[in-house]
Parts: C-alpha cells; sequence; structure tokens
C-alpha cells in the first residue's frame, strides 16, 4: 500500500506540474487535497510519508476517530480539511477536528461553525461550497453567494479564504463542454465574492479543473484506490 500511493502521488504530482504549464500557471500553484473518505489509518500515513499535507473527510465521526490515531503516527500532521455537508448538530466537533471547512452553504451552517470555532479558541479557515451542477443536493445557488459571504464574513470565528465546488456527475455528453461551464461558473463566483482559493476537480475532473483556475484539488480514487465498502 505504501508504495503504491507514494508512485500514485508522484505521477500525479508530475501529472498536475504539466498541466500548469500546459496553461501557462505557475509551478505549485495547486494544492492536492488527499480524499481518504473510508479509507484506512495506514493510507493516510503512506500519503504523509510520500509528502501529503492536506487531508480530506466527509464523516465527523470517522474523521476524528482516524486522526487521533494519525497524529500519534506522523512527525507532521496534515492539514485537516472536512468536505462533507455541514450538519448544524455537529458544529462544534467539526470546529475542533478540522483545520479547514470546505463545504459551508448556508447562513446557518456559518453561524454555527463560528460558535464552534469560538468555543475551540481558533478561527477557522472555511470555503463557501457553491452549487454548479444540477446532479449535486449541495452547496449555495451561485446568485446567493455574495450574501453567503458577508454573512461568514460577520462571524469572527470563521476566515472566509474562498470557494469551492463540485463539478457535474454523469453530465450529458459532451462532457467537456458542462464541466467547462460549471467550472467557469464556480470561478466567476469566487470572483464576486473574494478569497484565494478556488477548491474544484477531483479524480475524473482535474484536468479541466486546472484549466478552469483551480487552486486546489481533492483527489480520492486516483491516489488510495476505491473506498472500503461497509
Amino acid at each position: 500500500m505504501k508504495a503504491d500511493i507514494a508512485e500514485r502521488l508522484a505521477r500525479l504530482r508530475e501529472d498536475l506540474e504539466a498541466e500548469l504549464r500546459a496553461c501557462g500557471r505557475a509551478p505549485g500553484a495547486v494544492t492536492i487535497v488527499g480524499v481518504t473518505k473510508k479509507q484506512p489509518v495506514e493510507a493516510m500515513v503512506a500519503a504523509v510519508e510520500a509528502g501529503l499535507a492536506d487531508l480530506g473527510e466527509n464523516y465527523v465521526q470517522e474523521a476524528r476517530a482516524k486522526f487521533e490515531v494519525l497524529d500519534r503516527l506522523v512527525a507532521r500532521p496534515p492539514v485537516a480539511h472536512f468536505i462533507g455537508h455541514v450538519q448544524t448538530n455537529k458544529a462544534n466537533t467539526i470546529a475542533r477536528v478540522f483545520d479547514v471547512v470546505q463545504s459551508v452553504d448556508r447562513v446557518e451552517a456559518a453561524r454555527a461553525l463560528g460558535r464552534g470555532a469560538e468555543n475551540a479558541g481558533k478561527r477557522l479557515r472555511v470555503l463557501l461550497q457553491v452549487n454548479i451542477s444540477p446532479s449535486e443536493r449541495f452547496g449555495c445557488p451561485p446568485d446567493g453567494a455574495e450574501a453567503l459571504a458577508e454573512s461568514i464574513r460577520s462571524e469572527p470565528g470563521l476566515l472566509l479564504e474562498g470557494v469551492m465546488a463540485i463539478g457535474p456527475i454523469g453530465a450529458p455528453a459532451p462532457v467537456p463542454d458542462a464541466l467547462d461551464e460549471a467550472f467557469g461558473l464556480a470561478a466567476m463566483t469566487l470572483g464576486r465574492v473574494g478569497g484565494s482559493t478556488l477548491s474544484i476537480g477531483m479524480s475524473g475532473d482535474w484536468r479541466e479543473a486546472v484549466r478552469a483556475g483551480s487552486t486546489m484539488i481533492r483527489i480520492g480514487t486516483a491516489l488510495f484506490g476505491e473506498r472500503r465498502r461497509d
């Protein structure tokens, strides 16, 4: 497992840098977040030891248990990203466990996370999740993003750093056109709300995301293989 993950990460980094050069973008302009949902702690350790500095999780209880173990096994713990839907009753735990929350999609979530961050004595970095896909259940409508950004910025415990979005999944042909349009909408939303982070692109569409200006890609299967089925 360790060698496989290190090899996949090295290959992904090479491919990413080649894509950046082809786009005329600066080397190192995109951060890789390894998505370890339903992956064992051993996979997380292997990724961190291979040099991956950012890991993302979807489920609060699973993540808390795994990060507690991981912190004892690696010399430098990774930046922990929450990329799942924010349930307000879990906001205190999310604020304690994670360094970044990528999925703030409504005022209630922002308020709950703001309180949780203040209770934890920290300022929590967050991204505004915008919905750019008809197949996605969560995310703020693009035309409501500026109002939500204002609400996030009113929370002393939160620091708004940019926008996150999930591209169309199973979009009808031509898929590249659908992705380009969706990712372009996410980029325009970032331009309106402000910030430096555009978190778009996953294992199957990160190249299109990079061409659209992504600064952060969230990679699961391409690094870790298929998830465990519980």
